[in-house]
C-alpha cells in the first residue's frame, strides 16, 4: 500500500545552516499494517510525514501509494489518498465553521469538484451516523461551531474527518500529544478503533514509547533522518520501553534522548 524508496531530504543545502532531515529511508507497508515510529527530537519523523503527504518534495528516492507513483504529485492531489491528523487540535479543522461544515469539505475531498448546494438530508443522516461511532453527542450539534468544541472533541473530528473517506495512507502526527491524560486516551482508543474497523493501512508518529508499544502491528525507531530499528507483529510483542532504550544504546553507543516526556 505503501512503498518508500532510497529517500533522502536536505534542508538549506550547501549553507553553514544545512540539515540532512533523511537518509536512505527504504520502508513497505502492507494493507493494513498500523505502524508506530518513534524517535528523539530532530530524527525525522514529522519529515517522513510531510514528504509522504507531499506537505514537501524528496530529494532524490520515490514514493509509491496503492501503486500509484506520487513523488512529484502536490500535497492536495493526494488528498485523495492521504489521511492526516496533526499535533494540533486546532490544524485539522476550521474553527469558525460549523460540524456539518467540516464534515462536507472533508467529504468533498474524493469527490470530483462542482458546485453543490448545501447538504441533503441523505448527507446528513451519513454525517451524524458516523459521529454516532465517536460517542461524544456530537452527532446532535452538527451546527456547532468547531471552535466551541473542547480539545479532544476537535481532535475526535480530526480522526472522522481524515478516515471516514477510507484513505489509503493514515497518517497520525503525535496526534494525542497536546491533550491531557483523559483525552489522550480517548482519541487513542478511538484511533485504535477506527483502524482496526475499517483496516486502515497507517503510519503513527509518537514521543510516546508506551503508546507506541500498545498500538499497531509493527514498531519503527528513527534517529538523525534514519530507520535504526525495526520490529515485527511478533518482535513488537516482546518489546518493553527498557529493551527499547537498550536496543538504541546498542545501535547508536549512547542513551536515547529523553526529551519531551519520551518514556511516559
Amino acid at each position: 500500500m505503501l512503498q518508500l524508496k532510497q529517500i533522502n531530504k536536505v534542508f538549506n543545502e550547501g549553507t553553514p545552516d544545512e540539515k540532512i532531515a533523511l537518509q536512505e529511508i527504504t520502508l513497505e507497508l502492507e494493507p493494513g499494517d498500523f505502524v508506530t515510529i518513534i524517535g528523539s527530537n530532530g530524527a525525522g519523523k514529522s519529515t517522513l510525514m510531510n514528504i509522504i503527504s507531499g506537505k514537501i518534495f524528496t530529494d532524490i528516492g520515490s514514493i509509491v501509494i496503492d501503486g500509484k507513483d506520487v513523488t512529484n504529485v502536490k500535497e492536495h492531489n493526494r488528498a485523495q489518498l492521504v489521511g492526516r491528523v496533526f499535533q494540533d487540535p486546532m490544524a485539522g479543522t476550521a474553527p469558525t465553521m460549523t460540524i456539518e461544515e467540516n464534515l462536507a469539505i472533508a467529504y468533498a475531498r474524493t469527490k470530483s469538484r462542482r458546485l453543490r448546494v448545501g447538504v441533503s438530508k441523505k448527507r446528513r443522516d451519513y454525517f451524524k451516523e458516523k459521529l454516532q461511532t465517536l460517542n461524544l453527542g456530537l452527532e446532535d450539534r452538527l451546527e456547532a461551531k468547531v471552535g466551541l468544541l473542547s480539545g479532544g472533541e476537535r481532535q475526535a473530528l480530526s480522526l472522522l474527518m481524515a478516515t471516514f473517506t477510507d484513505p489509503k495512507i493514515l497518517l497520525l502526527d503525535e496526534h494525542t500529544a497536546a491533550l491531557d491524560p483523559s483525552r489522550a486516551e480517548l482519541i487513542t482508543n478511538l484511533t485504535r478503533e477506527i483502524v482496526q474497523k475499517n483496516q486502515l493501512t497507517t503510519l503513527m508518529v509518537t514521543h510516546n514509547m508506551q503508546q507506541a508499544l500498545d498500538l499497531g502491528n509493527r514498531l519503527i525507531m528513527m534517529d538523525k533522518g534514519q530507520i535504526i530499528f525495526q520490529a515485527n507483529r511478533e518482535e513488537k510483542k516482546q518489546l518493553t520501553i527498557e529493551k527499547l532504550l537498550a536496543e538504541f544504546q546498542r545501535i547508536r553507543g549512547e542513551q536515547m534522548s529523553s526529551d519531551r516526556a519520551m518514556l511516559i
